[in-house]
């Protein structure tokens, strides 16, 4: 269970293999009970982005359907709400993180504008970023940018006044692009969208395939993660533990995170360590230190 130190909210609600692919709700039914929750602060323009969304019935929908398209179309991992509701934690986390130490967000580097408007970024790009799953995983991130783009608009009426909004409604967009495997963030809201994406896979995520029998290096990784910790590092501003039960899990943070990372434009600021916490494995790989 990971909780936000700040609220102690839980942000990984687990999901059920069964739960999310169950196709007897209707679209009615599947989207009544999604209401992402986020640690807001005093961010005002924040909380109205995150009260406008969690009253969106498309944007919901895109959810459910992106999730429809994964989980029970394709049988990978969970691509559902909570898959939402996580990234959007860790990237705020990461960037709150990140400022504190005194990194400052290239939004107010750019253009003058402020923390909170950073934290309205990574918070929008982690709502948005997969919803083109909606259409089809191939190429999902190209058909986010066209759907998420008039609906962030919509969103933000009101909140931003030209020409800042479109700087946000920009700034996500390329966030959004730049989550693919091989993209290339240019703004550390980007990155931070990048990496928090590629943390979604504690215990309980990223075990479907697993679960309905399909045992591979992926499935069987992903189900080795127990716990993700962010906190403050010994040398970095930032410290990501991954808590392990088994050591294939390492595929999961050198084959995957790494990938990640790497170009990301996070480097300089975050160290990496995993680590397996049961008495079988200890001796096998007591820590492991990733060198993005």
């Amino acid at each position: 269970m990971t909780l936000d130190p700040e609220t102690e909210q839980r942000i990984d609600e687990p999901v059920s293999a069964e739960a999310v692919r169950d196709t007897r709700l209707t679209p009615s039914e599947a989207i009544r009970g999604m209401q992402i929750k986020l640690p807001v602060r005093g961010n005002r323009k924040l909380r109205r982005v995150l009260e406008r969304a969690n009253g969106d019935p498309v944007l919901k929908a895109w959810w459910h359907v992106a999730n429809v398209n994964a989980v029970v179309r394709m049988q990978i991992n969970d691509h559902s709400w909570v898959h939402i509701q996580i990234v959007a934690n860790i990237a705020l986390k990461l960037l709150r993180q990140l400022t504190k130490h005194g990194v400052e967000p290239s939004l107010v580097r750019d253009y003058g504008m402020s923390d909170d408007d950073a934290e309205v970024v990574v918070v929008l790009s982690a709502l948005m970023h997969c919803v083109g799953m909606s259409v089809h995983r191939r190429g999902h991130e190209d058909f986010s940018l066209f759907l998420s783009e008039p609906k962030m608009r919509e969103l933000l009426d009101g909140i931003y006044d030209e020409p800042e909004r479109t700087v946000v409604v920009s700034e996500v967009l390329q966030a959004i692009t730049s989550h693919r495997s091989d993209g290339e963030p240019l703004a550390l809201e980007a990155g931070i969208l990048r990496v928090a994406d590629a943390l979604d896979m504690a215990k309980g995520r990223s075990r479907i395939p697993f679960e309905r029998g399909s045992v591979s290096m992926h499935s069987l990784s992903a189900a080795a993660i127990d716990e993700v910790i962010i906190d403050d590092g010994a040398d970095k501003p930032v410290r990501i533990e991954i808590v392990m039960n088994n050591s294939s899990g390492l595929f999961q943070v050198d084959g995957l995170l790494k990938a990640k990372l790497r170009g990301s434009g996070l480097e300089p600021y975050v160290e990496v360590i995993a680590h397996i916490d049961t008495e079988n494995e200890k001796r096998l790989v007591p820590v492991y230190r990733l060198d993005a």
